[in-house]
């Protein structure tokens, strides 16, 4: 660890806290229905997609409308691009001739990309055209993202609202998400990619002679603007197998900061809209503040640990830094932060190979996403997420006060704890169910590239990153089989839906109630005593469900490392 490297980790956070304040404030004002700079423009292209879909956007839906309007966009979605990966064959701007995609692969794939999660089993540049890169994937990329974005305004307003029956309408915010804050900021990221060397074509692929006389096929295609969505959108998928490690996802330093920024601004800036939109924005970075304690902690255990490298190599003389998996380009400090920041935003794009780090380099990313999406988390995802932690926080303290707990004036009864805790225990389900049938199956355990605890990880990694709509993986496991694709694909589904739905409902319980006035026993929740409460509750609650299955992978490769063992 170096000053160098914690000075551009500064720099990094830095930024950060700039952006938030001026883009939650014109995200609040989107999605208020408040003029904009870019009203006189995209205005009339809104009013003319409400007039399309035969929608008013004066009109809101009651929570259970929205989820129903919500699930069956997605499910539209999930059809619609397993049509076009199924006959991918047939249809246009495929002039690497890339044949159909197979029944479960298809079937995985349009599940990861609808629910945000961008698993890849496959390699972008060898399987899909480049009408399944745009038409399937990005527009999935921005849907997804919309969706999210979507569900957290409707939970916000349930706070921010004195009280009433309905939570806003599906179509109008996702449409808004889209063209006025989605699709804006993605045009100017892809204009300063392509400036950075990031290709954006339609041409074939080029053919290469080597040094050697061998021939090469370098790939290109349309991906300065599938990389600006799947990490503004924290979707992760990759235009190419190896991601943001790819030279032409990730040409250099200023791309990389870019795309890291990327990753956190919308997720970090919503924490500002709540604050705007329940009117007191100290609300607001009291919940930003918990995720960047968490974010910091990571950050320095993973950088610590890189940076330390492995004992055993230093006992055979070889005290060189520790790169093993990662690109020079880029260094340990840069691959650490961006391994904890891809992980912490369930983004999942990756600038190194994960199944490379350290153990306990390893253990951060698989915590970030087994807490849940809370460290700034996906767009939207992150702040419904930790809001259900706010919930059970809340409900704790008041139990120990022997007070009513309420939260921004809304009591927290038993309905929305049982939501809140349905919607947090859906996630443990699918990671350490689906995990405890895959080690003892043969055909599961097959896939493993590494013997003993770091083969175990990697299947527990591939769970946790699928129900976490993630999406990064340990590169050892060779996930494209009908088992994988299949249970994979149901990890994703439950991570993604079995949450929304319950943040929904909490959102339609809440939007009926009155505000009780601020009282002397009021528990305030912009201190740093509602801080400490928090990140200690996401602490417990996580610890209690994972340490178990932590224990069995990365926690004893740590310690068989330092007795001198490998796999």
């Amino acid at each position: 660890m170096t000053l160098n490297g914690w000075l551009q980790i500064l720099v990094f956070c830095g930024i950060l806290i700039i952006l938030v304040k001026p883009l939650g404030a014109y995200m609040t004002r989107v999605f208020s229905g408040e003029r904009t700079f870019l009203s006189p423009v995209l205005a009339p292209v809104e009013r003319g997609l409400y007039t399309l879909a035969g929608t008013n956007e004066r009109e809101e839906q009651h929570w259970t409308a929205y989820a129903f309007a919500l699930l069956m966009f997605n499910l539209a979605g999930f059809l619609m691009l397993y049509g076009i990966l199924r006959f991918q064959y047939v249809l246009p701007f495929n002039p690497a001739g890339m044949s159909a995609v197979g029944p479960d692969l298809s079937f995985n794939t349009a599940i990861s990309f609808v629910a945000n999660t961008n698993w890849q089993s496959y390699g972008g540049e060898s399987t899909m055209s480049y009408f399944s890169q745009m038409v399937g994937l990005a527009v999935q990329n921005f849907v997804s993202s919309a969706t999210g974005m979507a569900i957290a305004i409707g939970l916000i307003r349930a706070f921010a609202r004195a009280s009433g029956k309905s939570i806003g309408n599906f179509w109008v915010d996702m449409t808004r998400a889209t063209l006025y804050i989605l699709l804006p900021i993605c045009i100017v990221l892809t204009l300063v990619y392509v400036y950075l060397g990031v290709p954006q074509t339609f041409g074939a692929y080029v053919r290469a002679t080597t040094l050697e006389g061998a021939q090469q096929t370098i790939a290109l295609g349309p991906v300065a603007s599938q990389l600006a969505i799947k990490m503004l959108g924290t979707n992760g998928g990759g235009f190419f197998n190896a991601n943001s490690a790819h030279p032409f996802e990730n040409p250099d330093s200023i791309s990389n900061m870019l795309q890291m920024l990327s990753i956190f601004a919308i997720g970090a800036a919503f924490t500002n809209v709540f604050g705007r939109m329940v009117g007191n924005q100290r609300q607001g970075w009291a919940i930003l503040s918990a995720m960047g304690i968490l974010f910091i902690i990571g950050v320095a255990v993973v950088y610590w640990a890189e940076a330390s490298g492995n004992p055993i190599m230093h006992s055979l003389g070889l005290q060189g830094a520790n790169m093993e998996g990662k690109e020079v380009r880029f260094g340990i400090v840069m691959s650490s932060l961006f391994a904890v920041i891809t992980t912490a935003a369930s983004c999942g794009a990756v600038n190194a190979m994960h199944g490379s780090f350290t153990a306990l380099g390893g253990l951060i990313p698989l915590i970030n996403m087994q807490l849940g999406e809370v460290i700034v988390g996906g767009v939207g995802a992150g702040f419904y997420g930790i809001i259900l932690f706010i919930i059970i926080a809340i409900f704790v303290a008041g139990l120990m006060v022997g007070r009513t707990p309420e939260y921004l004036g809304k009591k927290i009864e038993a309905k929305e704890m049982k939501m809140a805790v349905l919607a947090i225990l859906c996630l443990p389900l699918a990671m350490l169910g689906f995990t405890a049938i895959a080690t003892v199956l043969p055909s599961a355990v097959s896939s493993i590239g590494t013997a003993g605890p770091h083969g175990f990880s990697e299947i527990l990694y591939a769970y946790t990153s699928a129900a976490a709509n993630n999406g990064s993986a340990f590169g050892g496991l060779s996930a494209n089989t009908p088992w994988f694709n299949t249970t994979l694909g149901l990890g994703m589904l439950m991570g993604r839906f079995l949450v929304i739905v319950p943040a929904l409902a909490i959102a339609g319980s809440l939007i009926g109630k009155k505000r009780v006035p601020t009282s002397a026993g009021t528990f305030p929740t912009d201190s740093g005593l509602f801080v400490g409460l928090l990140v200690g509750t996401i602490l417990i609650v996580g610890g209690l469900t994972f340490l178990p299955s932590l224990a069995l992978g990365p926690v004893v490769e740590h310690l068989v490392m330092i007795a001198g063992q490998t796999f």
